[in-house]
């Protein structure tokens, strides 16, 4: 960054003379300048900028074969005079004017602050919102050049009530810049810094003050990396919740002495370089969500205990978000059953579903292999629906158990390490409902729907208000399955349902569905039959 000494007398007030390292807009484009100075051979001032878009620019600071400043793509930079620049405004102009902006329009405004949302309601009149400034405890103003505190104190004097602030989209050059701010409002506990680019403090923990109290922090498109948040870190020293997607972070280091208050970390959007990366955050004391969605994820491994035991890894995490990954294959759903605390996991859009030609086979499998899961892809397993998987998974998997080395009798019981390997929850599955007998085995099928699709209608004859449901299903389908689908189709839990079917050759009588283990095929239910659900 490269500024002229020469140059410094004859600046405008359009330019400031901290201006190398500010934050500027021109056309709707946001920038960063990086240098200040004549061109030859063209006469007057100019600002070198470096461009978010990188296909904004001309150059990378060169020109006719001298070097000005060095930009990071080879197109993101450009000369442009000082005039048709803005380098923003203080945080309370920025306020006034949008208050002044919605005067006797009685708006309100959602704003979120990571997962937070919250609604801001306008003031009535400029006089009664100048003098309810005081009273404001959520502040957004997003996208309005905020660059500065502006005059000392005078944040703290009018507005010293904020709890939830979003300064995104804006102008802000660096965490100094940010602590002007935050320094004046000591009851700051949310802090929405997306789309603004940060410089580092050359000491960031002399910043401590500043974030003293700050909870929730949302970084997203700030163009950090995973360092570069741990050279910060001690700034916040009570951060319970940490937003960083979309910023190009590959690399993740261990967080020493840092961050050991955090419960969540989104990562969401960034291109991880590997599962293995995910270990050097997993001794994060208190971390209870972790946000992994479209991070190119496809393995992880808990090397530290083998299968069937519990990980000291990620203590605390309860939530795990995996959409939209690469994950094919079921070792990775293995791996989530050595975590201690794990209760609700979300993996869709990944190739073990999407290749699965049933998905409600698919969840079955997760739902077994995950012991303590209680929440899948954001729907509730109930007791029964549990209980149905794992019975299955048991028959399913029951012939490759004797074939590999697993016996009815225990004391003949040694199945292999492969096995295990595989399927570590089969023997508590054993041990939790018995050994399968020889005429419940049946042929392994975990990713194969039967050729034989039922087209069933559910109606729910004691309730007028329900329409008929059609459904194509596999005649396998157990009855435990069926009773899971209807509730996410009708809110009753399984153990209230009582099932009956009609048959168009049996007219005027319904045949009791009384075993929530058998198949469809079982009771005989053809294609074309209804099944009637009633509760009381």
């Amino acid at each position: 960054m490269t500024i002229l000494n020469a140059q410094l007398a004859n600046m405008t007030d359009s330019v400031p003379c901290d201006a190398v390292g500010r934050r500027i807009i021109c056309d709707g484009e946001k920038g960063t300048v990086l240098f200040v100075g004549n061109v030859p051979p063209t006469a007057g001032l100019w600002l070198g900028v470096e461009w978010d878009n990188p296909e904004r620019g001309k150059h990378d600071g060169s020109n006719e074969g001298v070097r000005y400043f060095k930009s990071r793509h080879p197109t993101s930079a450009s000369f442009i005079r000082p005039k048709k620049v803005n380098f923003g405004v203080d945080l309370l102009t920025a306020l006034k004017r949008r208050y002044d902006l919605e005067d006797n329009q009685g708006y309100t405004e959602k704003m979120t602050v990571g997962k937070t949302e919250v609604q801001m309601v306008g003031f009535q009149s400029v006089s009664e919102k100048q003098s309810q400034l005081h009273k404001l405890e959520v502040v957004s103003v997003k996208g309005s050049d905020v660059s500065s505190a502006g005059q000392d104190n005078e944040i703290q004097q009018t507005t010293p009530n904020i709890v939830l602030l979003n300064l995104s989209e804006n102008l802000l050059s660096s965490w100094d810049r940010v602590a002007d701010i935050t320094r004046q409002l000591t009851k700051l506990k949310a802090l929405e810094l997306r789309g603004n680019r940060l410089s580092i403090p050359a000491n960031p923990s002399s910043l401590t003050h500043a974030f003293a109290n700050l909870k929730e922090l949302a970084l997203n498109k700030t163009g950090v990396n995973w360092s570069e948040v741990l050279e910060c870190a001690p700034m916040w020293p009570a951060l319970e919740e940490l937003y960083l997607s979309d910023n190009s972070i590959t690399d993740l280091q261990k967080p020493v002495h840092v961050l050991q208050s955090l419960t969540l970390l989104d990562l969401s959007n960034n291109p991880l370089s590997g599962g293995e990366q995910l270990k050097n955050i997993g001794y994060l004391p208190r971390l209870n969500k972790l946000l992994l969605t479209n991070t190119g994820l496809s393995s992880i491994h808990f090397d530290d205990v083998g299968p069937g035991c519990k990980t000291a890894m990620f203590p605390s995490l309860e939530f795990l978000a995996v959409d939209n990954n690469n994950i094919s294959q079921w070792s990775f759903v293995n791996e989530l059953e050595k975590l201690q605390s794990l209760q609700k996991l979300s993996c869709l859009n990944n190739p073990l579903m999407s290749a699965e030609r049933n998905a409600e086979t698919a969840q079955q499998l997760i739902i077994a292999k995950i012991g303590k899961l209680q929440v899948l892809n954001k729907s509730e397993i109930l007791p029964d629906e549990r209980r149905g998987a794992e019975l299955d998974y048991r028959k399913i998997f029951g012939k490759e158990w004797l074939e590999a080395g697993g016996n009815q009798d225990p004391e003949k019981n040694r199945p292999s390490e492969a096995f295990t390997a595989q399927h570590p929850r089969y023997q508590i599955l054993i041990e939790k409902y018995g050994a399968p007998e020889d005429g419940e085995l049946k042929e392994q099928q975990p990713f194969a729907l039967k050729n034989q699709l039922l087209t069933i209608t559910f109606k729910c004859p004691d309730r007028d208000e329900k329409k008929p449901i059609e459904k194509k299903l596999p005649d396998s389908m157990t009855i435990q399955k069926v009773k899971g689908l209807l509730y996410r189709l009708l809110k009753v839990p399984g153990s209230e349902l009582k099932l009956t079917y009609t048959s168009s050759k049996m007219e005027g009588k319904e045949i009791e569905i009384d075993n929530d283990l058998k198949p469809l095929q079982f009771y005989s239910i053809e294609d074309g039959d209804s099944v009637l659900v009633r509760w009381s």
